[in-house]
């Protein structure tokens, strides 16, 4: 690994807990994946962070105004969301360095988060209980209070916006809360601290955030009685073994998992229309999006027409780095994953898939040193392949035939997962038959990815509890309580 010291000596990640800077544990680099130089460096002590911030966070919903005031809370929403907007530039220029997205993508991410506080801050004055009657002389009161200290573990793919999704709404319930990050995004989550520390009228010990390049600090969330909500983002196998073990607690898990979107194009599609979506669906974050198009259904009749128009546009992607405004595709995080994705594809080729664009590492040229993948593109017949079952996190797109509709949601639905999925048609009666009979949380008809602050965002099956976005997102942070009276009849 080679230093790059003007940008090394001038960035260094520092945890944020009770208000408080803290540099403790061992010294690691971030690294640009685009090179691999050193681009600044963290204090690895996530263990020991974790308890300080819960210990901050427990003190903060115990000792302050916070579950109890829910003017507050909206007041503070709103000055994070400003916040966020104020320091926009700065943020980008660390996210699209740290994480590898080109800028458009970057800024994409930056941009939902404005909206999400400011929602969360509508639904924190929301009425949050009611009055029923429910016999003569009787008065029941319907609270709805926060749980107490919230977890929100967020992953390195898009990690401002997946933070704020499952904070904000935490916040707006009244829980205090401890964020942990990955390493690899330490440097973009220490400005994020920087920003929210803006906010001046937050409490210290509300929000608490950590990072760390394993998993002892997510471990003593998850395992800790003192946090009885946890909101996950992350791989289906991680949240089944943080469900397993937080079970002995009977905690309250919020999560989205794994997907693997099928997109589903009917012979009546707008093929001109759908190719640019199609491309984009797949190498939107390098391919590292829990949403991404990465499985292609196409019905006979356009078949040969939409796999070889996308073919010519998967080729035509310009892989670069974040700092090249011409690249279309970053590289993927690190090249460890570069490594598994290649693995992956090679493995559905040795099972039978075909390679129409071949895609893979880029092994030559100044590109080399980094963690670049090109996108491929492989013909499947058999469903049960592993690359069709599992969620691969990167660029590559199966392709699959099929003859009539019920053979289109069979297939769809023949998957674990059922987080999203794309209809493509002009038939207005065939898409809302279609988008009913799929397993999935989240429907796109002729469009990909559409996500919006006031609706509900989750998976079904394998992909995912309960909901995030929209009103049902307080859900997650919150208890019932039923208070009884009876005052009899005058």
């Amino acid at each position: 690994m080679t230093s790059n010291t003007n940008d090394a000596s001038t960035r260094f990640a520092s945890n944020w807990i009770g208000g408080v800077r803290i540099r403790e544990g061992v010294e690691k680099e971030s690294i640009d994946p685009a090179t691999y130089n050193a681009i600044g460096s963290y204090r690895d002590n996530g263990l020991a962070a974790a308890r300080s911030a819960v210990k901050a966070a427990k003190r903060a919903f115990k000792e302050t105004r916070w579950a109890h005031d829910a003017s507050l809370r909206a007041k503070v929403l709103e000055q994070l969301a400003s916040a966020f907007e104020r320091n926009r530039e700065k943020l980008l220029d660390v996210l699209s360095l740290e994480n590898g997205k080109v800028k458009g993508e970057a800024a994409f991410e930056l941009d939902m988060v404005p909206s999400k506080l400011r929602y969360s801050a509508a639904t924190a004055l929301v009425e949050s209980g009611r009055t029923v009657k429910p016999s003569p002389g009787a008065i029941s009161m319907i609270l709805r209070q926060p749980m107490g200290v919230a977890a929100v573990i967020a992953p390195w793919n898009s990690p401002v916006v997946l933070t704020i999704r499952s904070l904000a709404p935490a916040l707006a319930a009244g829980c205090t809360t401890v964020i942990k990050l990955p390493g690899q995004v330490a440097l973009t989550a220490s400005v994020m601290a920087d920003i929210m520390s803006e906010a001046t009228d937050l409490p210290p010990g509300v929000i608490n955030l950590f990072f760390e390049s394993g998993s002892e600090g997510s471990a003593y969330l998850v395992e800790t009685p003192d946090v009885p909500v946890v909101s996950f983002t992350g791989s289906t196998r991680t949240g089944r073994a943080i469900s397993s073990t937080g079970a002995q607690h009977l905690k309250r898990f919020g999560m989205e998992l794994g997907g693997k979107t099928p997109m589903i194009v009917f012979d009546d599609a707008d093929v001109a229309a759908a190719l640019p979506v199609l491309e984009k669906a797949l190498t939107v974050f390098s391919g590292q999006f829990c949403m991404t198009g990465s499985r292609l259904l196409v019905q006979d009749a356009v078949y040969d027409e939409v796999r070889d128009g996308l073919a010519e546009r998967l080729k035509a992607v310009k892989v670069g780095p974040a700092a090249d405004p011409t690249s279309d595709m970053g590289p993927l995080i690190d090249r460890a994953n570069v490594d598994r994705v290649e693995r992956v594809v090679l493995d559905a080729i040795a099972s039978g898939a075909r390679a129409v664009v071949r895609g893979g590492p880029i092994k030559e040229g100044p590109l080399a040193t980094g963690a670049f993948f090109m996108p491929a593109l492989l013909e499947v017949v058999e469903n049960q392949l592993p690359i069709i079952q599992q969620e691969t996190f990167g660029p590559v797109l199966t392709l699959q035939r099929f003859s009539n509709e019920a053979e289109a949601v069979q297939l769809a639905n023949d998957n674990e997962y059922g987080l999203a999925a794309s209809v493509w048609t002009r038939d207005l009666d065939r898409s809302l038959r279609v988008a009913q009979a799929i397993d999935a949380g989240s429907i796109w008809i002729n469009d990909w990815a559409k996500v919006y602050d006031s609706t509900e965002e989750g998976g079904f099956k394998q992909s995912g509890l309960g909901r995030l976005n929209g009103l049902a997102a307080l859900e997650d942070f919150q208890e019932y309580k039923h208070i009884a009276l009876n005052p009899g009849l005058a």
